[in-house]
């Protein structure tokens, strides 16, 4: 097992928020054991808190967990089962029996697994152990989107046009869907997670997304009801975070702007939204107020709202639980959202009033996954073989893994939340570029080229955006030439600058023969792509200057200063005064650099060497045109074709699920069968051949 690891916190800004915190004198204890029944960085995050007010902790693992990172930081640990969260972290029972058998006194559910389950709160308040969460009716008040619905007009809070009642078929959906008016928005009802829901434009997209949308919700929820809503056109996702007390105090703590999302997963998120008026925001609040007040509700909890162009807003759910984004929210307020929780779960009132809730500064979120942007997103699993997170003041990483730990096939992909402070919305976006340059990972694929691509994107830089931003910015999905460098005088100015550091230290080596000792050239060509730039590396000061020799690059010399050291991944200095971090792997023949999301291979070498170079040939890759591959480790759920069967482009030919996500694979380009390598139920590698064209 490896050695006990610390988590990454967040290194306080230098601006204090100004928001009341709970009071800092010396206190009771308000529970002497938690244990908290979920896994990756929510258990790590919930941990940390606990610490931090003199809790002990017991973490839950299954057997695929057993060297996670939210094992070694607990007090202690306790195996519940096989890597299938269905026997392991969903299995309520097994939790209870380590609850008794750890005499905790209270539970922290996390989000998502048991932490909306009216059930395991029931349970637990049967063996008088506190649920740090809202009490079991709201639970189930607001856990079904049909019932909430309903909840949320009788509350008068804005609802969204639609049928609230479950669809007994696809005709009734067809009938409602022509009451409503195109588009429109299947969701499952006991739904969570960006799952089960589809957006249907016509009626041939209704029948085929209903038959999907029920499948979907009966796997992954156990209930198979689905309901359809007006989809609002260009619409912002901006929740509000509420928390309360069994003493009848509730506040709302601001808002998240969450509409940056992909298949309804939310991938940034900021605090406050660039777009909403302090008016809006407080007739926001207000209604948030309300429905929690309407359902008794007691904990933290987010009521999420659509809001059009117009600003007008809508409820669409809400969440009783702590959300994934909820660190932009304590950045913002000053407030530990999970000691606030423990507290109340506790009995004790909050320690602050509405009057008290100020926002300072600006937070935003990233979400780091392992998937690789490049080929769809497609999940990424493996061995973190080198991890560093980035570091700094206004820096926050709460994250469940370590170098050395494993992605697994069995949970979700995300890998850390990255999460920046500034005191206005650019300097928050300046120290999220900065640490997604300094993120360095490697073993698995990972989305930072994506996030990269998102802060540096004039439109999200101007704060329009839409929950329909990624699909409107990159309808044809992300590639390498989304993230062209901006300034490729940079890359080869380091790139010649670590040369050169290399062949200083060649230089020096002793022991070499009298007049055959190695010599350090000033002149070499960079080959960045398929352009040979000319450059001359002179030392100055202890650092390097770097003119370059071609017409499109900078002109005069660029000055490199850095306190790099030959060897380290990650090189933090000056190019010309502009101050750069850039990822740095060593090739076998040159330079692999990461900078502001675009990945160049750079070589150094003389001339001569150069021009030999291009005449090497191009090792072509293998033809799989006629192959259809799993592009992910997964689960085969059905295939949809046989031998001999002709097909269209577009035509649907497997379901492949991976992470708890379906992924239907689509022929290409017409076509015909020629045989089928895969039957369903088929446990698949990555590349293995499922079906091959004629």
């Amino acid at each position: 097992m490896p050695a006990r690891k610390t988590e990454k916190t967040v290194n306080k800004p230098a601006k204090k928020p100004a928001a009341k915190a709970p009071a800092k004198a010396k206190r009771a204890k308000p529970f002497k054991k938690i244990l908290i029944a979920n896994r990756g960085e929510i258990a790590c995050r919930v941990i940390r808190t606990a610490k931090k007010m003199g809790i002990q902790t017991v973490a839950v693992h299954s057997e695929a967990d057993r060297d996670a990172l939210h094992v070694l930081q607990a007090d202690e640990a306790h195996c519940i089962g096989p890597a299938a969260s269905s026997q392991s972290y969903l299995r309520a029972d097994k939790i209870l029996e380590v609850v008794k058998a750890t005499g905790a006194d209270a539970v922290h559910p996390g989000y998502g697994f048991l932490s909306e389950n009216a059930a395991f709160c029931r349970m637990l308040k049967r063996a008088g152990v506190a649920f740090i969460g809202p009490n079991e009716l709201a639970i189930k008040a607001m856990g079904d989107k049909i019932e909430s619905k309903k909840l949320a007009e009788k509350a008068g809070v804005n609802v969204v046009p639609g049928h609230t009642e479950a669809l007994k078929d696809y005709g009734q959906a067809k009938t409602v869907a022509a009451q409503i008016g195109y588009p429109v928005m299947l969701k499952a009802s006991a739904g969570g997670g960006g799952k089960g829901m589809r957006v249907c434009f016509n009626d041939g997209e209704l029948k085929e997304a209903f038959v999907s949308t029920v499948r979907e919700a009966k796997s992954s929820f156990g209930d198979d009801r689905v309901f359809i809503e007006k989809f609002i056109v260009n619409p912002r996702h901006i929740e509000i975070q509420v928390m309360a007390d069994s003493f009848g105090n509730t506040v709302y703590l601001g808002e998240r702007e969450c509409s940056i999302q992909r298949r309804h997963q939310k991938v940034v998120e900021e605090a406050p939204s660039p777009f909403l008026d302090p008016e809006t925001r407080a007739a926001m609040g207000e209604q948030a107020v309300q429905l929690a007040k309407a359902v008794k509700y007691v904990s933290a909890g987010t009521v999420e709202f659509i809001v059009d162009q117009d600003k007008n807003f809508y409820f669409l759910e809400m969440n009783t639980r702590l959300q994934v984004e909820h660190p932009v929210t304590e950045l913002v307020t000053g407030l530990d959202l999970v000691e606030l929780m423990i507290r109340v779960a506790a009995g004790e009132k909050l320690p602050i009033t509405q009057a008290d809730v100020k926002l300072d500064g600006w937070a935003i979120e990233t979400r780091v996954y392992a998937e690789d942007p490049f080929r769809n997103f497609l999940p990424s699993i493996g061995r973190l073989k080198r991890y560093r997170a980035p570091e700094g003041e206004g820096v926050r990483v709460d994250t469940g893994v370590y170098e050395g730990g494993e992605i697994s096939m069995h949970y979700d992909p995300m890998i850390a939340k990255l999460i920046t402070y500034g005191a206005d919305r650019d300097l928050a976006i300046g120290a999220m570029r900065h640490a997604l340059d300094g993120y360095y990972i490697r073993g698995v694929e990972h989305n930072i080229a994506f996030l990269s691509a998102l802060m540096n994107h004039p439109r999200f830089v101007e704060g329009r955006l839409s929950t329909g931003f990624i699909a409107e910015e990159y309808p044809d999905g992300f590639h390498a030439s989304d993230v062209l460098h901006d300034d490729p005088s940079v890359l080869i100015s380091v790139a010649a600058s670590m040369h050169r550091a290399y062949q200083d230290r060649a230089a020096r080596i002793s022991g070499q023969q009298n007049g055959h000792e190695r010599r350090v050239a000033d002149d070499w060509t960079v080959i960045i792509g398929d352009k040979h730039v000319p450059v001359t590396v002179g030392t100055v000061d202890g650092g390097y200057e770097v003119d370059i020799h071609a017409k499109g690059y900078a002109t005069g010399p660029l000055s490199v200063r850095t306190d790099w050291k030959l060897g380290e991944t990650v090189f933090e200095g000056t190019v010309g005064g502009r101050p750069v971090i850039i990822q740095a792997d060593r090739l076998p023949v040159g330079y692999r650099l990461l900078h502001a999301g675009a990945q160049a291979d750079i070589r150094v070498m003389s001339a001569r060497a150069a021009a030999m170079f291009t005449l090497m040939p191009e090792k072509l890759p293998p033809d799989t045109s006629k192959l259809l591959l799993s592009p992910m480790p997964g689960l085969l759920l059905s295939v949809s074709v046989v031998p001999g069967q002709d097909v269209k482009a577009g035509e649907e030919l497997a379901v492949i699920e991976a992470m708890k996500m379906e992924n239907v694979l689509r022929a290409a380009k017409d076509g015909t069968i020629e045989a089928v390598s895969a039957k369903p139920g088929d446990s698949l590698a990555v590349d293995q051949v499922i079906l091959t064209f004629a």
